[in-house]
C-alpha cells in the first residue's frame, strides 16, 4: 500500500528519545517506520498511541548493527510505502566499562549499532529519497561524550566520534541529491537506557545541579532541535552537529 503522505523512519523509535521524535513527526502527519532490537510489547504500545493521531505507523525489528538486516529493513519500507522522506538515526547500544576492561567483542558491537549502523542506513535511506525525486533529510542522536571524556564510555564516545564524523561525509556527499544531513548531541537525558547506569540517580542530580540552565535535558528537548533539522526552516546547515546540554559542555 503506497502512500502520497511522508513517510519517516526513526531507528530506535519505541522508547525514549526516539519514541519523543516519533510523536513529533505523527503530530506532523508523518506515516511511520520504527525500528526496534527487543521489546515487542514497548514496540506495540508506542505503534497504537502513534496511530491514535492518525497516521500509520509500521514496526520493524531489526538489529541495525547488521549490514543484511538493514538491507532487509528498507527493502520493506519500499514494499510497504514506497518512498521515504526522513530518517532519525536514533538507535544506540554500547558496553559501558573502563577503558583496560574493554574486549573486542564490545568494541564492535558498539562501533556497529552506533557508528556503521549510520553508513549503512544512510545509504538505503538515500536510494529510496533519491528514488521519489524530493530528497530527504537525514538526523542522527549522538552524545557529548563524542568530545568529553565521561567514565565507563571509551566504547560508545569514539562510535558517537565517528557518527559525528559521518554525518559530515554524508552531508556533503548526499547534498547534490537534496538530501539534508545533521546530527543532535544531547547531555545526560533521563530515558530508560540511563537505567543501566549504576550511579544513574547521582550522575542526573551532579548533572542538574551542573546545568546552566538549571535542569537535565529532557527527550522533548532532542526532539525539539530533531524537528528543526527536519524543517526547511534548517536548510542551510548541512553536516552540523548540534548540542543540546542547557549550557552543561561550556563548562570545564
Amino acid at each position: 500500500m503506497h502512500t502520497n503522505r511522508k513517510v519517516a523512519l526513526v531507528t530506535g523509535g519505541t522508547r525514549g528519545i526516539g519514541k519523543a521524535i516519533a510523536r513529533r513527526l505523527a503530530e506532523q502527519g508523518y506515516d511511520l517506520v520504527l525500528n526496534y532490537l527487543r521489546n515487542r510489547t514497548a514496540a506495540r504500545e508506542t505503534a497504537a498511541e502513534l496511530e491514535a493521531l492518525g497516521v500509520r505507523v509500521h514496526l520493524v525489528k531489526a538489529n541495525v548493527g547488521d549490514v543484511a538486516k538493514i538491507k532487509e529493513l528498507f527493502a520493506e519500507i519500499d514494499r510497504e510505502f514506497g518512498r521515504l522522506d526522513v530518517l532519525v538515526n536514533n538507535a544506540a547500544s554500547g558496553v559501558l566499562r573502563p577503558l583496560m576492561e574493554l574486549e573486542e567483542s564490545h568494541w564492535d558491537w558498539t562501533m556497529e549499532i552506533n557508528s556503521k549502523a549510520l553508513l549503512f542506513c544512510g545509504q538505503e535511506a538515500a536510494k529510496l529519497m533519491m528514488k521519489n525525486g524530493e530528497g530527504g533529510k537525514i538526523v542522527s542522536i549522538s552524545s557529548l561524550g563524542s568530545i568529553r571524556v565521561l567514565d565507563n564510555y571509551t566504547a560508545v564516545g569514539v562510535s558517537k566520534a565517528a557518527l559525528e564524523a559521518l554525518t559530515r561525509y554524508l552531508a556533503v556527499e548526499l547534498a547534490p541529491y537534496n538530501i539534508v544531513v545533521n546530527a543532535v548531541s544531547g547531555g545526560a537525558v533521563d530515558t530508560d537506557a540511563l537505567r543501566h547506569f549504576p550511579n544513574r540517580e547521582e550522575l542526573l542530580a551532579h548533572s542538574a545541579a551542573r546545568t546552566p540552565a538549571g535542569r537535565i535535558v529532557e527527550p522533548d528537548d532532542l526532539a525539539n532541535a530533531v524537528m528543526f533539522l527536519l524543517s526547511d526552516q534548517a536548510w542551510m546547515i548541512r553536516g552540523q552537529t548540534i548540542i543540546v546540554d542547557g549550557g552543561l559542555s561550556l563548562l570545564t
